[in-house]
């Protein structure tokens, strides 16, 4: 019997179609706002998974729209009540369920000193729903699995329609309206030959960049939660500066190269890396030197990332058994972090 983990994952495909299916009207409504007084600056309020998908969001914005992106330090309002000249920014706060009373009260204190609130949240009656200007639900359905899953891949969602509505760009929409019959054949993913590399590890580094670095964060973070490896992400251009130390024998390191301009870059430290080392996954897509795990695909590049990290958690759900571990029940966690 699969995991509740998995099987969420798994699920994520009908989620993604449910997203697709709601508020449209008004995610171009919005669109049409951002593009009537463009915000000079984003700053994005989240923690844990939702910080990753905030991470795609900077990402994508960036490349797209040209607006700087920041995540903000929350004790800076919460702690420090420091007086953020945040008039005009957009503020996008990202969360499952909407409970935690730093991202609520951190972006109630933004729209307050006159920044425009966007909340992407899966519980639409939760308090963070509450404090935005404009909520749009994940429309993930109930997660029952601790370890955040589908609820993570309707975020990135939600950061790449916020994007391509601000944009208004119906290439990107229409691309993403395919979304659902990629992720499910992502999902399908062979991926069980990293096993025997990463059941016996205790340390993994996860490496990635650009568009793809907010997946190898939170891949870290799921090996992490549910598997007990001290796992690490780093961009592919920061590991060969001080980190590259790391690498040695008997450490694994998996890179994530997808379509675009980073992959040729990724191709190429991971052959250096198995060089020095040997113990290197190298996740890529078709036709790629050396490749040792299929890397998905989707319609559109910047989308990719979304169909990768769908392959990675049946990965990381069979990584739990393999090492005797419930990915259901990780130490330690709960479903709601309350934190201030």
């Amino acid at each position: 019997m699969p995991s509740l983990m998995e099987a969420e994952a798994k699920s994520a495909p009908e989620a993604v179609a449910r997203q697709l299916a709601a508020d449209a009207p008004r995610w171009a409504e919005l669109g049409a706002v951002l593009r009537a007084a463009p915000p000079p600056a984003v700053l994005t309020i989240a923690r844990g998974s939702s910080d990753h998908a905030a991470a795609y969001l900077a990402y994508l914005a960036m490349a797209r729209l040209g607006r700087p992106v920041v995540s903000l330090p929350m004790s800076l309002v919460t702690l420090y009540n420091a007086p953020l000249a945040v008039a005009r920014m957009l503020a996008v706060a990202i969360s499952q369920s909407g409970q935690s009373p730093d991202v609520v009260e951190t972006l109630r204190g933004l729209g307050g000193a006159g920044a425009t609130t966007v909340a992407l949240v899966n519980d639409t009656g939760s308090p963070l729903a509450a404090a935005a200007s404009w909520c749009f639900g994940l429309a993930a359905g109930p997660e029952r699995s601790v370890a955040a899953t589908k609820s993570y891949i309707a975020s990135l969602l939600a950061a790449a329609r916020l994007v391509g509505h601000w944009q208004d760009d119906p290439a990107l929409l229409c691309h993403l309206r395919e979304l659902p019959d990629h992720l499910a054949r992502a999902a399908r993913a062979d991926w069980s030959a990293a096993l025997p590399l990463l059941a016996p590890s205790q340390r993994v580094l996860l490496v990635s960049r650009g568009l793809g670095l907010p997946i190898a964060q939170e891949a870290a973070l799921k090996l992490k939660e549910t598997c007990g490896l001290h796992a690490e992400a780093f961009s592919g251009a920061e590991l060969r500066h001080g980190p590259m130390a790391l690498v040695a024998a008997g450490v694994p390191v998996l890179v994530l190269a997808m379509r675009g301009p980073t992959l040729p870059g990724l191709v190429a430290l991971a052959a250096d890396l198995r060089a020095q080392s040997g113990s290197v996954l190298l996740a890529a897509p078709d036709g790629v030197p050396g490749r040792d795990l299929p890397m998905p695909g989707t319609s559109a590049p910047d989308l990719d990332p979304i169909a990768a990290v769908q392959a990675f958690y049946g990965l990381a759900a069979a990584l739990a058994e393999a090492r005797g571990l419930d990915p259901d029940q990780p130490p330690n966690l709960s479903k709601v972090t309350r934190t201030l």
